[in-house]
């Protein structure tokens, strides 16, 4: 095995160990140490296997650690949010990409679940990966049951 250079979000970690997953491949590598990992944090990092039996890994350069914060806003969806909503169909994501970087989904869905569909969204370790592929470091949910309108905004620095 060789080197791997990418993007990582972790999602174990303990004292002596933790657990990546690179967020474009899925492929899941286990450290042979823990160079002060917290589950949630993004690396883009060049991980290696250790040596003799190379069956774990080890982090030899971190080039970018960041957290992703997320954020249950008490803000209601913006006006161009309600719009990207209404012409979508039930359960359908409609992405619109931000100026400069980030994303924006928008969900339109029946009033009783959007409660529940951000606590999904919060609570799922796939947003924090999405978070890192679009280089996001808050993501925020602002929601409105009386429109069953959903938008999650991916953004950046």
């Amino acid at each position: 095995m060789s080197e791997k250079t990418a993007t990582f979000v972790v999602t174990h970690a303990e004292e002596e160990s933790a657990v990546v997953r690179d967020v474009e491949t899925a492929q899941v590598h286990t450290l042979a140490s823990n160079p002060g990992l917290k589950v949630d944090d993004v690396l883009e990092a060049t991980v290696a296997p250790k040596p003799p039996l190379e069956v774990a890994w080890e982090v030899v350069d971190v080039e970018n650690r960041r957290t992703v914060e997320f954020v249950d806003s008490d803000l209601g969806p913006t006006t161009h949010e309600r719009e990207l909503a209404a012409d979508a169909q039930p359960g359908e994501v409609v992405r619109e990409e931000r100026a400069g970087t980030g994303e924006i989904h928008v969900l339109a869905l029946p009033d009783e679940d959007i409660e529940d569909a951000a606590t999904d969204v919060l609570e799922d370790d796939e947003t924090v990966a999405r978070a890192a592929r679009l280089e996001a470091v808050r993501v925020e949910v602002r929601s409105d049951p009386d429109e069953g309108v959903l938008s999650v905004r991916y953004l950046p620095d």
